[in-house]
């Protein structure tokens, strides 16, 4: 993200709190030349929790508190947080008080009694103050940004971790899909919005205004997530191509020369002409809505709205990267030199063994053009067993994220693509393998009861003949 748009953003956040915080209701909020920061800050903080003059009084503290907050750095940022939670946190005092009355009631109705108490007392009086930001003019983006910034810091500032948490369940209950709107982005759409697809674009770099312009093409769609109370930002969006067939490449999908492979020239021709609509870059526009899902909602939405616009659409796949895979080939293969139990099949091990072309410090072939027929072999069959077998122990789902992304969601692995990416970034995560995942309308719900309540993967035989 450029340091033009993000200073732009925050100037916009400040400037609409700069004239509630100079009403003369906040006035006295100033900052007295012998008064200590944290001082300061504690006299701020109180004075929101305080109440006193009604809405509009409070909403102008709240504006004056997070405009003095967004001018601190990250390091007064920390140490205001870590204010807020270690003084107007939980009264554990009170909590312990209440917890001690239950175990010596014997009576049910005192018992409901106490326990309404309880979790009055373990709500921290700060999510006040959290809430009071959700009213302000671009205060949800705020609390969206600031969880960012705890995500951000959990290893600098592991004393902030319950204040993350907190605001991730304000948020997942301000982000609920039913107040989410579902919007095309196109050439047309805001200069501002266009340049945020840019800035937030996670899966594929888009190189310039010229790539951009081609991927919201007439032969392309661009559809994303937005929140009432962010109307101007994306929370999640996905870029589709309309093509015939299945894609395999994706430098041929998304390239602008008219006369590659997936586009003809003739774009509002290629539309009609088109059987298949491939989804290949979904991007999460918020770091602090992480762990917030939308994009399983994101998809379906999708594919009904592509369904009412264009009914001859016959299939709905993407074209997607395997992030897990050379982490996965690499952990196994470190542990097999070292003489440890792996747990894998012997023909699994045989064939990591026999990558010597691609493993190593100084691996021979730096690129899918670079390797031999055998090796290529030996990868297809081993990107085949991980996505089918590679399991996270904690959860048993699948050890790569995109694939359980997508088989939680109901999709099918239909097909390996060799050379599927054949640029740097693709060499370093899966030796430039991409994977189809088919979204097969009729079977969408049993795929998915299958996957989360069995752990069984939907696989199209095409795939399965990689095995041996």
């Amino acid at each position: 993200m450029s340091q033009t748009f993000l200073d732009r953003t925050l100037d916009n956040l400040r400037g609409a709190w700069r004239e509630l915080r100079d009403s003369s209701v906040v006035r006295s909020l100033g900052r007295d030349e012998n008064q200590s920061r944290q001082e300061h800050w504690r006299r701020q903080i109180a004075d929101c929790l305080a109440g006193r003059g009604g809405a509009v009084s409070a909403r102008g503290r709240a504006a004056a508190l997070g405009h003095d907050f967004l001018r601190l750095d990250d390091d007064g940022k920390r140490a205001f947080l870590h204010l807020l939670v270690n003084e107007f946190g939980i009264d554990r005092d009170r909590v312990a008080a209440i917890m001690t009355d239950w175990d010596m009631a014997d009576d049910l109705a005192e018992r409901a009694l106490l326990e309404s108490e309880l979790r009055d007392a373990l709500v921290p009086p700060f999510r006040s103050i959290l809430k009071e930001f959700n009213s302000l003019p671009q205060g949800v983006k705020f609390l969206v940004d600031l969880r960012g910034d705890l995500l951000r810091w959990r290893k600098e500032a592991p004393g902030l971790a319950m204040l993350e948490r907190d605001l991730k369940t304000l948020l997942a209950g301000w982000f609920d899909i039913g107040f989410l709107e579902l919007e095309r982005i196109t050439w047309n759409s805001p200069a501002s919005l266009l340049e945020k697809l840019i800035a937030y674009e996670a899966v594929h770099a888009i190189q310039s205004w010229d790539d951009l312009k081609r991927r919201l093409a007439p032969d392309r769609r661009c559809f994303a997530f937005f929140h009432p109370g962010m109307p101007d930002e994306p929370l999640i969006f996905v870029e589709v191509a309309l093509v015939n067939g299945i894609a395999g490449n994706i430098d041929k999908l998304i390239q602008a020369d008219d006369d590659d492979e997936g586009h003809d020239g003739d774009d509002a021709g290629s539309v009609e002409r088109a059987d298949t609509a491939i989804f290949y870059s979904i991007s999460n526009a918020q770091a602090g809505l992480a762990g917030i899902s939308f994009g399983d909602f994101l998809i379906k939405r999708v594919v009904s709205q592509l369904q009412r616009d264009l009914p001859h659409l016959k299939q709905f796949c993407t074209l997607s990267p395997i992030p897990g895979l050379r982490t996965w080939m690499d952990r196994q293969l470190n542990a097999m030199a070292k003489g440890a139990e792996t747990g894998l099949p012997k023909v699994i091990e045989a064939a990591l063994n026999d990558c010597d072309e691609l493993m190593g410090p100084k691996p021979p072939a730096q690129s899918p053009d670079a390797v031999g027929e055998r090796t290529k072999t030996n990868i297809e069959f081993l990107t085949a067993w991980y996505l089918l077998n590679a399991k996270r122990p904690e959860t048993g789902s699948a050890f790569d994220p995109v694939a359980h992304f997508h088989l939680s969601n109901g999709a099918r692995i239909e097909r390996l693509n060799w050379n599927g990416n054949g640029k740097p970034d693709g060499w370093v995560q899966s030796f430039g393998m991409m994977v189809n995942y088919l979204y097969h309308l009729p079977m969408i719900e049993k795929n998915h009861e299958n996957y989360v309540g069995q752990g069984e993967i939907a696989v199209s035989s095409s795939v399965k003949r990689h095995l041996r």
